[in-house]
């Protein structure tokens, strides 16, 4: 009997179609059976050649052998991972095997996965796709009985290799000639500049703001505070001094005011969109300081492992109109506490039907929004996060069955002495969508008090009669959130560009997709040219050098988003793939053209006075996103070693994270409140209490990185520098 192997991104989502389809005999690196084999890839198991696999020379860096453009690319196994695609490409070739269905992530990179390993195998047998956005039983079933021709995601794929060679060919370029040339650890890459481009823009804004003095007046009467408004702009302020302050000195001695006008306006706020990946990054940001990464990685958990939440990779806020049938069956599964009470409303009402929007077929591209599946949840089983992340999804998706939230804005006018100051309240007629959120939830932050009864014509007593002042804000500074809100739109960004090009850029011309903001930011940090202080965002001495040696071209975010865009069209089939690369050839060209003739010089700005104890060159001091770190000044060396990491070692004074510093017996704890104590007290005192509490973990992995510093090789420092090359 034809048999067909059911290829999957992970063995836990292996695992999960194996017990569907039945297939319980194990095998090496898959499951079989009667009519399935059901195998697994690791991510990638397959990747583009090294430069040094086309040519045996291009392991030594030169500048000379510039531009490196493969011609054609060539697919090689991941060396970690060849044990399992010598797995898969054994049931792949099977005489028994008919039939491949590809059941990777059901997006651009996960059709990337799947196609590089059939490529790579020389497996050219029919080819059907599992397409599906859950992982629960009931979304495996329907998704095998609606299985879809492979041939339909064809351009999908022609846009997952377009974007790999593109950054391969920028990436590995640009790197290769700012590293030599400035023998530094210098990573570009087509994402990565413009993004760091964005944040050190926004710093220049902040530098250059001019911070400008406001003045305005307030009425205190004695149930409500009136502020002043300029009879002319209806501006509540004024950058004229002189006219406020002569305006206070005649009415400083007023005692009442007359009420001239009182404007009700009924007013309805519908519930806020469904989440996609970035709107619940942001969020978690916002509420908890997750890092981007942070999040997606426990939602992929939720997906996974708990089955509980649908696909996390998305960048819809809409479903689609066929998942009407399901929405009733997501509610029941949400009759637990603390869902139960508003689940039970929503399906007693009658007719389980969203707010108006949040089905839109024309709004979901590969996946919809992310809500809950049809699994009832079991929460103690979920970590603190998980529960946390989950409890986001549950009411967000709780929410746009609810009515909007409706009240009634009032607006107080009174007169003193032939001036107006106005009052605003509301009064909440129908709290809506907002029954989800409890009075802690940042939904209901928006809470504005309910003023007192007033009648047109009352005279209100004035107690007093106050000037206020205030100065104008620079824009604030990136933290992780915001950045990932720029990286979704970065339109602002783009004053310098053309009209025409900006107009070109629609929705899908973001930096980067959902799927990889995560990853950049993790290696703009990663590669020193970022650091945090708090949650705030700020470039390093070396990303700021980075931009000022990069060609002007590769920190265009409006050029990064258009070519986002031209991606989208390729897996549309609006545009030949071959057409995008050869521009990104192009570019490559320009870019190494322009590196070579450069004549800025980079500068170390953070040489300490420690040598290196494999070359003797001195030593520079970095900030890591988790600690400051000593690296060698030569990227041949790789020498690096840790010597502070931020542990979750509580000050007992301030309660702030500790940081663990030194070497030896001179190991210490450091708190920027100034709190200093040595390792062994502080193990000691956590003995003696448990009021002390630490990370042991943290501590541990930062003493072995003391006792084995890393002492790499050229090539392992070469291989990582390719590593950050990202789109």
């Amino acid at each position: 009997m034809a048999k067909s192997v059911v290829l999957a991104e992970k063995p836990s989502v292996a695992r999960d179609i194996a017990r569907v389809l039945g297939c319980t005999k194990k095998g090496n690196g898959f499951l079989e059976g009667p009519q399935y084999i059901v195998t697994w890839a690791l991510g990638h198991l397959v990747t583009h050649a090294d430069p040094e696999q086309y040519k045996n020379e291009y392991k030594e860096w030169k500048l000379e052998d510039l531009p490196i453009l493969p011609k054609p690319f060539k697919l090689v196994p991941i060396k970690q991972t060849m044990k399992q695609f010598n797995a898969v490409k054994a049931q792949l070739a099977r005489a028994d095997v008919n039939q491949i269905i590809i059941a990777t992530d059901a997006g651009r990179e996960g059709e990337l996965v799947a196609r590089w390993i059939l490529e790579k195998a020389n497996c050219k047998k029919p080819v059907k796709r599992l397409w599906i956005s859950s992982v629960t039983d009931q979304a495996i079933k329907k998704g095998f009985k609606e299985l879809k021709d492979g041939k339909a995601y064809e351009s999908l794929y022609a846009a997952a290799v377009a974007r790999a060679e593109a950054d391969w060919v920028v990436g590995i370029n640009a790197t290769r000639a700012l590293t030599v040339k400035h023998n530094a650890q210098l990573s570009s890459g087509r994402v990565q500049t413009p993004t760091l481009a964005m944040i050190a823009e926004r710093e220049r804004q902040i530098r250059e703001f001019q911070p400008k003095p406001y003045y305005g007046m307030q009425a205190l009467a004695e149930k409500a505070t009136f502020t002043w408004m300029d009879a002319k702009s209806n501006q509540t302020s004024s950058f004229q001094q002189e006219k406020i302050a002569e305006l206070f000195k005649k009415l400083d001695k007023e005692k009442e005011g007359k009420v001239s006008s009182i404007q009700t306006t009924p007013k309805k706020q519908p519930a806020p969109h469904l989440f996609d990946l970035t709107e619940l990054q942001k969020e978690a940001h916002k509420r908890w300081g997750w890092s981007a990464k942070e999040t997606l990685s426990t939602l992929q958990g939720l997906y996974e492992r708990h089955k509980i939440v649908t696909y996390p990779r998305t960048d819809s806020k809409h479903l689609t109109s066929d998942m009407r049938s399901t929405l009733k069956e997501r509610l029941q599964a949400l009759d637990i506490a603390p869902y139960r009470q508003i689940a039970n409303q929503i399906l007693r009402a009658g007719k389980v039907e969203p707010q108006k929007g949040v089905i839109d077929d024309a709004r979901v591209s590969d996946h919809h929004a992310i809500i809950p599946t049809e699994e009832t949840p079991n929460l103690r089983d979920l970590t603190d996060k998980e529960n946390k992340l989950y409890d986001l999804i549950a009411k967000r998706f709780l929410a746009v069955f609810l009515g909007p939230f409706s009240y009634d804005q009032t607006i107080v006018a009174i007169s003193v002495a032939g001036e107006t100051f106005q009052a605003k309240g509301r009064t909440i007629r129908d709290s809506g969508w907002k029954k989800v959120y409890q009075s802690n939830d940042e939904e209901d932050s928006e809470d504005e008090r309910e003023l007192p009864s007033f009648e047109k014509g009352q005279v209100l007593p004035i107690r007093a009669i106050t000037m206020t002042e205030g100065m104008t804000k620079p824009p604030a500074r990136f933290n992780e959130g915001t950045l990932l809100a720029a990286m979704e739109n970065p339109k602002q960004f783009m004053a310098g560009e053309s009209k025409e090009l900006i107009q070109t850029i629609g929705e899908t011309g973001g930096l980067g997709t959902v799927a990889t903001r995560a990853d950049i930011i993790e290696k703009l940090f990663s590669s020193f040219v970022l650091e945090k202080k708090g949650k705030d965002i700020f470039t390093t001495s070396k990303g700021r050098q980075l931009l000022e040696l990069v060609p002007e071209q590769l920190k265009s975010p409006a050029l990064t988003a258009e070519w986002e865009q031209q991606l989208t069209k390729i897996a549309k089939g609006q545009l030949k793939k071959e057409v995008f690369v050869k521009e990104m050839v192009t570019f490559a060209e320009d870019v190494v053209k322009e590196v070579k003739q450069s004549t800025h010089q980079f500068k170390h700005d953070n040489v300490t006075g420690k040598t290196c104890p494999t070359c003797g060159k001195l030593l520079l001091e970095v900030n890591g996103k988790r600690g400051k770190m000593l690296v060698c000044q030569d990227r041949e060396c790789g020498y690096k070693k840790s010597v502070a990491v931020q542990t979750n070692a509580r000050c007992p004074q301030c309660k702030k994270k500790l940081e663990l510093r030194g070497d030896g017996d001179g190991k210490i704890f450091v708190c920027k409140c100034g709190y200093r104590e040595k390792l062994s007290a502080f193990e000691k005192r956590r003995e003696n209490s448990g009021s002390a509490k630490g990370n042991k973990k943290d501590v541990q992995k930062f003493l072995q990185k003391q006792e084995e510093p890393e002492n790499n090789a050229m090539a392992e420092a070469l291989k990582k520098l390719f590593q950050q090359n990202d789109e």
